[in-house]
């Protein structure tokens, strides 16, 4: 009993003890919380709408412009758009564009095809042709060289203001060809008569930019002629042949075997030629084709063993993941070439009968310095007598022992033999394989027209200004009866079709302001989107890798069971509808809508067309009306522009109404001073009617606007700070005023609403941003926003107002317009503060103020980003960076939201091993030491291969690898966060470490903004800093290298739905295959052998 005492009173001790320390605590934590009054924090709140709400409303001149389209609207009919009856229109209107571009084509293949009948091959042909690279070149005497005869060039705007000749071709031949070689020369003889009809497309279609043909011999005859000048390294390599256009419209889709030999023959100078030669076969596979790679000795080596037994799409993606795998390749054993070939057949067979690749012609195509066997009982097997499966055989190095029963294995089964003795005999051998497999659409006569993936115009550089586009193309034959069974491919002819035509077809104004069109191909990959962004910058603009191969459930990412993608895909007419989370304002912010998609085909191409408009306001359209006298002389107003991007009058259709404004072209077209714009042919393809009817009756209605702007510029009583600095306006139909209060010279931001300033200008896919976050606000409201730059020293210096004009009618709302102000930062802040310091007292004592050390005041947006705060630095950042806490809370509450996002067309940096030849250089005695090591062990091979390569590729740089840094395609997510528009003020505290955090936010009447006051006291440094950066989308640390090859694997074997090209020629029975191919290089010079192996070990 004592010792329960004795313990009672021990415990009775120790918890006096702890409710003592656990009061002492509780009072020092309660006794630090900041109490911060919502009745104050309100009522600057209130002050400071109420004031930054009148100086908004009063130089925009809002209430002004609303009033006038009030008086107008019993005049005008608001309609609802009918989403499938527009896409069908406008797939109508693509479907005309893209047959005129296909019809100028075909009257170049049948001018070639003629040209050619007609001509009879002369070896000893001697003409003098315009060579691209030589035109206008002098030698040291001043006299014009070779081939370089003077040819005029006058810069020309509608080809990018580059110098051309729009009178005459040129021609273009690859840098390892002979300029005289009699094949080029007779090529180019003949090829001449197309000048006359590349000029007589010019004429009748003016919208063409660039017309070619491309040679099956290499050459590449351009119109309008151009010089072409060589790249750093002095070189043009450009090939045509080589071109996905040429290659799709020579030959069908195709499922290709490679089989690399890997034997121990094949080691140094014979391995790095196969490698090359499996590259450059890997580079004329489109998307349409698909592949694998075996390497084999004595075993089966899958170059991707994940891809075991199957083949793959050839995209850019996969092909550049199987050339990564071909430098671990090396070469020991022997070549088992039999169990290669049976294993190529087979998964040929299998895969062909899961009915998802190319169903259309097979090859494999064998890579080796020698077979021992024509293994005649294999091809009986599996594809005699029918010979469906190409076999193309490549002989690497310079011996011809075993070429003999190669060369009879790829013309027993209708092939190609070449023998490829250096790397510069590589490319031209390889495209050897494209011609005899046109062989079967020659024969046939099949003129396919085929249509390219959107990609970048390689006659200008990334920074000299982005022109994707599209390229038609069909291939030119041989007619003559007596070669008809030879299927001989003359060349291919094409002209490009920049993707911004095909937006001139796009009415703007009937999508609403958040509406678009887009276009994908038969892969599902876009040819057009607002939200492709194929370049990059670091130092200047580059292309992204895969830019051409963006599908379009990577910028659709909400469809994630690909429903909009897959019936675009095939060709389906339809609607579908979701919620989309659409970013703006270089991804900082996001607004989050429903979108209604309409889609169809266009018909005579592999293109699908669709048209997303946003439910709301964005499905409605309103028509006025007022007269041309009053709409023209509203149009002379110099404070008046229109879209420059939006096609208002078509001034392509004749040269010299390219010079024209749409303005200019708009007032000529209505006052009758340019007859060639009211011609009958013009009505459908000049102006367009219906749009300007609307543009004349928003210069109507937004005149007055303008003598409202003079007479507060005038009144000196007003803006005497000069702190409103413009003035602006845009309506739906892409007329725009801008007002200045201050000199040109003056402005804060120089850049805004001109053409450097992409966002906030009408451009061919989207309206200007103040306009869009405007129409998103609660009617009568403004938007405020600081721009964002790209280089986080330029801080903004300006705050941007905007609201939006809506007509009301039921629950048809449509925006019509919108309008704002711009002002200096440093005014708006000003305004902030001021309130700030108002108390309710009697006494005019505060109970706080933004002034005491003990709270911190910020004014943010309805995305969380800093407008105000007493440390200027932190301007425009997320507030989540700087009260980490406090946001942290606000999600936590409900007052702010987040939203994941995910960006699949990011650049990611990486490190990557590149070689470092400098080191050879800094240490002789490794490098003495590692060239006696391989003269002793190499000699022979030495003096048969000139095997100067596996020196360069010894332990010696194999040490010299090192980490680079660089910039790769990569998925990432990132956050974006949006305020809850039903919270107008929240008080909260947060409990830190010893204290607790007090916070009130207070929304600003009529805007996106909120004041928030925070105890500045307590620090909560244990929460960390929420950010927005993007995080690459990874697997789990879990199993890390496990996890991320079984997810490779898994995206390498995943395949999207996708349409075949509808026309295919895999064979034909009347094809002569006795032409098949026959030893090359074997006489070549010692120095020319060296020379291309040279050039490739010191350009590394």
């Amino acid at each position: 009993m004592p010792e329960n005492l004795n313990l009672l009173r021990a415990f009775g001790g120790f918890f006096f003890i702890f409710w003592t320390a656990f009061n002492t605590a509780l009072v020092d934590v309660v006794g630090s919380e900041q109490q911060i009054p919502l009745s104050v924090v309100k009522l600057w709140a209130s002050a400071f709408g109420g004031e930054i709400k009148s100086i908004a409303a009063k130089y925009s001149g809002s209430q002004l412009l609303q009033k006038k389209y009030k008086e107008y609207e019993k005049d005008v009919a608001i309609e609802e758009i009918d989403g499938l009856q527009l896409v069908k229109k406008l797939a109508k209107n693509m479907e005309e564009m893209f047959h005129k571009k296909s019809e100028a084509v075909r009257r170049l293949v049948e001018a070639a095809e003629d040209a050619y009948l007609k001509h009879e091959f002369d070896a000893d042909l001697q003409y003098e042709y315009f060579n691209a690279v030589l035109i206008n070149e002098r030698d040291e005497e001043g006299n014009y060289l070779e081939l370089g005869k003077e040819f005029i060039l006058v810069p020309n705007d509608h080809f990018n203001n580059l110098p051309v000749n729009i009178s005459l071709s040129d021609v273009q031949v690859p840098t390892n060809m002979y300029n005289k070689d009699p094949a080029i020369v007779n090529g180019v003889y003949w090829s001449e008569s197309l000048n006359k009809v590349f000029v007589d497309n010019f004429d009748r279609d003016p919208s063409l930019i660039w017309q070619y043909f491309g040679s099956a011999k290499g050459f590449f005859r351009q119109y309008p002629g151009i010089k072409w000048e060589p790249d750093e390294n002095g070189v043009i390599a450009f090939d045509c042949r080589n071109r996905k256009w040429y290659i799709q419209a020579a030959t069908s889709p195709k499922d290709v075997v490679i089989l690399v030999d890997v034997s121990g023959s094949m080691k140094g100078l014979r391995l790095t030629i196969a490698k090359q030669t499996v590259s450059s076969i890997l580079d004329t596979l489109g998307d349409d084709d698909f592949f694998n790679i075996i390497a084999y000795n004595e075993e089966l080596h899958y170059v991707e063993p994940c891809l075991n037994g199957t083949l793959v799409q050839a995209d850019r993606a996969n092909k550049e993941h199987f050339r990564e795998h071909l430098d671990k390749l090396f070469a020991k054993g022997i070549g088992m070439l039999d169990i290669a070939l049976n294993e190529a057949f087979n998964m040929l067979n299998e895969f062909n009968h899961t009915g998802q690749g190319s169903i259309c012609s097979q090859a494999i195509m064998l890579i080796t310095d020698g077979a021992v066997d024509t293994y005649d009982t294999i091809f009986a097997k599996y594809n005699w007598p029918d010979r469906k499966v190409r076999i193309f055989t490549y002989l690497i190095g310079r011996e011809a022992a075993f070429a003999d029963n190669l060369k009879w294995m790829a013309c027993a089964n209708k092939g190609f033999f070449t023998q490829i003795s250096t790397l510069a005999d590589v490319q031209e051998n390889v495209m050897e394989y494209l011609h005899v497999l046109s062989r079967p659409k020659v024969i046939d006569q099949e003129h396919d027209v085929v249509w390219t993936e959107a990609y970048i115009d390689s006659t200008l550089a990334d920074d000299q200004g982005l022109v994707l586009m599209t390229t038609v193309a069909m291939p030119v034959f041989s007619k003559q009866n007596e070669t008809r069974s030879k299927g001989i491919l003359l060349g291919v002819v094409g002209t490009d079709v920049p993707v911004k035509e095909l937006l001139k077809t796009i009415p703007k104004y009937k999508l609403g302001i958040h509406g678009y069109a887009f276009a994908i191909t038969n892969n599902g990959y876009i040819l057009t989107h607002p939200e492709l962004r194929p370049l990059y910058e670091e130092g200047k603009k580059r292309r992204k890798p895969n830019y051409s191969s963006v599908d379009l459930s990577e910028v659709e990412w909400e469809d994630r069971d690909d429903v909009l993608r897959n019936a675009m895909v095939n060709r389906k007419t339809g609607k579908f509808s979701m919620e989309v989370k659409k970013t703006v304002d270089k991804g900082k912010r996001v607004l989050v809508m429903t979108n209604d998609y309409y889609y169809t085909d266009i018909k005579g191409t592999p293109f699908s067309l669709g048209v997303a408009l946003s439910r709301g306001h964005g499905k409605y359209f309103f028509r006025g009306n007022v007269t041309v006298e009053e709409g023209l002389h509203d149009l002379e107003h110099p404070d008046v522009s229109l879209a420059d991007e939006w096609s208002y009058c078509n001034t392509d259709l004749h040269p010299e109404h390219r010079q024209m404004t749409q303005l200019e072209a708009i007032k000529r077209y209505l006052t009758g001073k340019e007859p060639l714009l009211q011609c009958k042919y013009l009505v459908k393809h000049g102006c367009d009617k219906e749009l300007i009817q609307e543009v004349l009756f928003d210069a109507v209605v937004s005149a007055p606007i303008e003598a409202y702007w003079t007479s507060l510029a005038l009144n000196k009583s007003e803006n005497s700070d000069k702190g409103v600095e413009v003035a602006f306006l845009g309506t739906r139909t892409g007329l725009s005023r801008i007002n200045l209060f201050v000199g040109p010279e003056q402005l804060t931001n120089q850049d805004f609403l001109t053409a450097e300033d992409k966002e906030n200008i009408f451009n061919a896919d989207h309206f200007p941003l103040w306009y869009r976050r405007a129409a998103e606000q609660i009617p009568g409201s403004f938007v405020y926003s600081i721009p964002f730059s790209t280089e986080t020293a330029n801080k903004s210096n300006v705050v941007t107002a905007s609201t939006a004009i809506q007509l009301l009618d039921d629950r048809k709302s449509p925006v019509v317009a919108a309008v704002g102000i711009q002002m200096k930062l440093e005014f708006f802040q000003r305004k902030f503060w001021t309130a700030s310091r108002q108390c309710a007292s009697l006494d005019g004592r505060c109970a706080i103020s933004c002034d005491d050390e003990t709270i911190n005041c910020y004014l943010i947006d309805n995305n969380g980003f800093i407008l105000v705060s007493e440390d200027y630095q932190q301007t425009g950042y997320f507030f989540g960076e700087v009260e980490g806490a406090v946001m942290n809370k606000l999600l936590t509450m409900g007052s702010f939201k987040r939203i994941t996002l995910y960006d699949y067309q990011a650049m990611c940096r990486t490190n990557k091993e590149s070689s470092d030849s400098a080191h050879s250089l800094l240490d002789p005695y490794n490098a003495f030491f590692a060239a006696v090591k391989w003269i002793m062990t190499e000699v022979v091979l030495f003096l048969v291969e000139f095997n100067l390569c596996s020196w360069w590729h010894s332990d010696l740089t194999a040490r010299a690898q090192r980490l680079k840094q660089t910039l790769e395609p990569c998925d990432t997510e990132y956050p974006a966060f949006v305020s809850e528009r039903t919270i107008k003020e929240t008080t909260g505290n947060i409990a830190c470490d010893d204290c607790f955090k007090s916070f009130v936010i207070q929304q600003i009447p009529s805007s996106n903004l909120f004041m928030v006051v925070v105890d500045n006291e307590c620090f909560c440094d244990s929460v960390p800093p929420i950010t927005m950066a993007p995080i690459e989308i990874r697997t789990s640390l879990l199993n890390c290298l496990v996890h991320n090859e079984s997810l490779k694997c898994e995206r390498l074997k995943s395949q999207k739905i996708r349409r075949r090209p509808e026309s295919c020629h895999g064979f034909h029975p009347e094809e002569n295959a006795r032409e098949c191919g026959g030893v090359s290089g074997l006489s070549a010079k010692p120095a020319l052998v060296l020379l291309p192996l040279l050039f490739t070990i010191f350009s590394r």
